[in-house]
């Protein structure tokens, strides 16, 4: 099949930790290297955000990106894109029509790709597949004041719930989120994000180590919602620990980040600023022996719509203590591959922490079932093997009417 995916804000090719660029990168770089393995023919699109990049972009993994003019070819946030999707999606509208590749099903990733994919969709009669990643709702509940989403953010989230002809929900916790939104129950498939194996695994490089000083690994933007400040606060009370924060910008541009610097602040308040090391961004192939380092990982976001480094630790054969959110809660199963805790509670993770670190026994519990729990449920290859039923599904039946958006 033709599947055209679509991903304004967040390219296939971009550089991971830094702004805008995280889990929704991965999973779009991840799932169209998996359907063109399936034998699919896959274009990514994606807003141009620099001058000079190149229309077109064969990948090594099979895939094609296509760089959209929409807006100024220069770094915007996200969250200051919204006027520029008209254009995206005539754009796109106009190479469906008039050029010679049109896709059987567009794949939206994240609500403002849905608005462009459905402006293109009506005028093609394409069929529309949409895949939130993260949903308004929720990004307002736990930043309040500070979201800077768009006004009217989850009202074209419940319109495109029911504009497109499928919704791919990633966690139960979204589907709860969007039945409370309005969107049809019936519309929704739940489909898990995949974690890559072979770059994944419990054997390989190890990043060098102390052997006599326990590791605890976290690993994301920095972004406060990720709760790197609440695993500095839970450090007090693992004090033999070392903690390893992955994420951000490069190590050399660390000291000018903001946030970076308020973490290192608050570990120097804490009393264990000898005991919190920032490396700043990985390279992705890199980072399998980042985990492979570690004792475990700590993953405490606010919330969190899927959670890739969950998965990508226990693919390497690393227990997880997460926060009881988002699809950290489907992923990972508390007392049998890790523990989880409520969030923004440090005092709990720090308990959770120091309890996991003294028993080794139940940390290679947890590893063993981790890693097969991963590799029976959380493959690219099942992901795109679902989806792809899924686009025949749709494309078969036909574009339903959309709503207005």
């Amino acid at each position: 099949m033709r599947i055209a995916m679509i991903s304004e804000h967040a390219s296939p090719l971009a550089v991971l930790g830094e702004e805008d660029a995280g889990g929704q990168n991965t999973h779009v770089a991840e799932l169209a290297t998996a359907l063109a393995r399936e034998g699919h023919d896959v274009r990514v699109y994606t807003r141009r955000d620099a001058v000079e990049l190149p229309d077109v972009v064969d990948t090594s993994a099979g895939y094609q990106v296509r760089h959209v003019p929409a807006g100024p070819a220069l770094r915007v946030p996200k969250d200051e894109l919204l006027p520029h999707m008209g254009e995206f999606g005539r754009w796109m509208a106009d190479q469906w029509r008039n050029g010679d590749w049109r896709p059987d099903v567009a794949h939206a990733h994240f609500w403002m790709s849905g608005l462009a994919t459905v402006h293109a969709a009506r005028r093609t009669n394409v069929p529309v597949v949409l895949t939130y990643h993260a949903l308004g709702s929720v990004k307002r509940r736990h930043q309040g004041a500070k979201d800077t989403s768009p006004p009217g953010r989850i009202g074209y989230e419940r319109a495109l719930g029911r504009a497109a002809d499928r919704v791919i929900v990633q966690c139960q916790d979204e589907v709860g989120e969007l039945v409370r939104l309005g969107v049809p129950r019936s519309k929704m498939t739940l489909v898990p994000s995949g974690v890559n194996e072979r770059m994944f695994r419990p054997d390989g490089p190890v990043v060098p180590r102390d052997p006599a000083r326990p590791r605890i690994l976290t690993v994301g933007r920095m972004v406060e919602r990720k709760g790197f400040q609440e695993v500095v606060r839970a450090l007090p009370a693992v004090p033999d620990a070392e903690c390893v924060v992955v994420g951000g910008p490069p190590a050399e541009l660390l000291p000018a980040d903001g946030f970076a610097r308020r973490l290192t602040a608050l570990a120097e308040a804490c009393g264990v600023a000898d005991r919190v090391r920032l490396v700043g961004a990985v390279p992705r192939e890199e980072m399998g022996a980042w985990y492979r380092s570690a004792d475990l990982l700590v993953a405490a976001p606010w919330y969190e719509p899927f959670g890739l480094t969950p998965l990508e630790a226990m693919a390497c054969g690393v227990p997880v203590v997460g926060t009881n959110v988002g699809g950290i809660a489907d992923s990972v199963v508390d007392g049998l591959t890790g523990d989880l805790v409520p969030p923004r509670d440090s005092r709990a993770l720090g308990a959770a922490l120091r309890r996991l670190l003294a028993d080794n026994v139940r940390r290679f519990a947890y590893a063993t079932a981790a890693l097969d729990r991963v590799r029976s449920r959380y493959s690219w290859k099942r992901c795109a093997e679902q989806l792809g039923a899924i686009y025949a599904t749709v494309a078969t039946v036909g574009r339903a009417t959309p709503a207005v958006v």
